[in-house]
């Protein structure tokens, strides 16, 4: 009995701690999400590592079968819908997590890195404006707005960039990008020289400008799809 009450002492620190909000994490890259009748949650498909109490799955419900024929390769983000009363517990592959309440603001998040958001959020599949003839087909991200809650991951601690801090454009690799402010200004540029210095791509290097009162969220490792070059 000493020896186990020694190892709950020593694992204490680990254990659940209060809900103090919708969404908040549980160390860098565990999201705890607090779970009640009526408040219905979208997270990425297979996201679940734990849940107490009474939670129920649905793959591929309705509202996403509607998008679906909007999302294309390296975009998709299979989504469960996920009811009940309890706590739940999802996590991406040790990716750090982020949560985001919104208060009528939007965001435009990266298919890949967007773990988990409020049902009751206006959502929907876009496609980024003035990328096309950069991406091919274009370049397609997740735009969520309301007021409510979005959780999204990161390779690695990420960076938000504040675009409004002067008239200078803020320009990211596609391939490191997580999300921005969906009223920023966004733009393509090209450029050969670039390619030693931004990516880790050989020959002609993309990159997105912004400009505008905004943020910019940019994780550490590039994401493995190649968002622009997969189209081009």
């Amino acid at each position: 009995m000493n020896a186990m009450n020694a190892m709950n002492q020593q694992l204490a620190g680990y254990a659940p701690t209060p809900v103090t909000a919708r969404m908040e994490n549980h160390g860098r890259a565990m999201l705890k999400v607090a779970m009640q009748s009526g408040q219905d949650l979208f997270a990425r498909t297979g996201s679940m590592v734990a849940y107490e109490g009474f939670v129920q799955y649905e793959p591929n419900p309705p509202a996403v079968r509607q998008m679906a024929s909007q999302w294309l390769t390296g975009e998709g983000a299979p989504l469960m819908k996920c009811t009940g009363d309890g706590l739940l517990y999802l996590a991406d592959y040790g990716a750090d997590v982020v949560c985001v309440n919104l208060n009528n603001d939007a965001l435009s998040v990266n298919g890949t890195n967007l773990l988990a958001f409020d049902a009751h959020l206006q959502w929907g599949v876009e496609r980024v404006k003035g990328m096309a003839k950069f991406a091919g087909q274009g370049l397609f991200n997740v735009q969520v707005s309301g007021t409510g809650w979005v959780a999204i991951t990161s390779r690695g601690t990420p960076i938000v960039v504040d675009c409004g801090r002067g008239e200078d454009e803020t320009y990211v690799d596609p391939d490191a990008l997580v999300a921005w402010s969906p009223n920023l200004k966004v733009k393509g540029k090209r450029s050969f020289k670039a390619s030693s210095m931004i990516g880790r791509g050989s020959g002609e290097a993309y990159q997105m400008a912004f400009s505008g009162q905004g943020i910019v969220v940019v994780q550490p490792s590039e994401d493995s799809t190649d968002r622009l070059r997969t189209r081009g």
